[in-house]
């Protein structure tokens, strides 16, 4: 399959959307409960991959495809953008002297958190570009939209 930047940028924006929902609602409920920065890190994680894999749910399940098998098609879709965009906005969020203690009411926080997504976006539609162009990835959950 031939993958446009603008497929990779497309599928990257979807796995964004629901990346950044789980992200921020991670950072903004760990924070806010005052969790040490690891659990905060963890929790974000944990929503990113449930919020992202739940767009993708729905989505597929819209075309008719059973809870199990869009469930299957999610994972095939999403782990690997999922993974590369956690691991890079987590990454960058560390990497700021404060970020992760700068607090609700902060613009070093929230700046950060923007930030970080945005650098994920960049780093990450390379990966879902080589992954479409060789049938993996977001390709996958195109296969059903055609049908």
């Amino acid at each position: 399959m031939n993958a446009s930047w603008k497929m990779a940028a497309t599928a990257t924006l979807h796995c964004l959307t629901g990346c950044a929902i789980g992200e921020i609602l991670g950072m903004v409920i760990g924070t806010s409960l005052g969790l040490h920065n690891a659990a905060t890190v963890v929790l974000s994680i944990a929503l990113a991959f449930v919020f992202g894999y739940a767009l993708t749910m729905r989505g597929v399940l819209r075309t008719g495809l059973a809870l199990r098998a869009a469930l299957g098609v999610a994972l095939a879709a999403d782990t690997v953008s999922i993974a590369v965009m956690e691991i890079v906005d987590n990454g960058f969020i560390l990497a700021v002297p404060g970020a992760m203690d700068a607090g609700l009411g902060s613009a070093l926080f929230w700046l950060t958190l923007a930030a970080s997504l945005a650098v994920a976006f960049v780093l990450t539609t390379p990966v879902n570009r080589w992954m479409i162009s060789r049938g993996k990835g977001h390709a996958v959950v195109h296969q059903h939209h055609q049908m």
